[in-house]
């Protein structure tokens, strides 16, 4: 079963981020607390969103996301997207 496991990460893309999220909730409001790494280049950034709704808070969540500076989940994406089909990761 492990063995399974493995080969089916093999099989996936590289990882290019990592983002944890902490999420609070009293019942009248919500707080996101988490962190995003760019696994490229190793820097990290602390991230907070707030909201009265489950979806305000996930409009903020997305809105701190996209504001982030350049090191983290932009170059992430611009990473992913830059790929073209066929090219593969240089190995470092």
């Amino acid at each position: 079963m492990a063995r399974d496991r493995d080969n089916e990460l093999e099989a996936e893309p590289p990882v290019v981020a990592r983002l944890v999220v902490e999420i609070r909730s009293d019942g009248t409001r919500t707080i996101a607390r988490g962190a995003i790494e760019d696994t490229v280049t190793g820097q990290r950034t602390a991230l907070e969103a707030r909201g009265d709704s489950p979806l305000q808070l996930a409009l903020q969540l997305a809105k701190v996301l996209t504001t982030l500076p350049r090191l983290t989940a932009r170059s992430a994406v611009r990473g992913l997207l830059g790929r073209a089909r066929g090219r593969t990761r240089d190995p470092k």
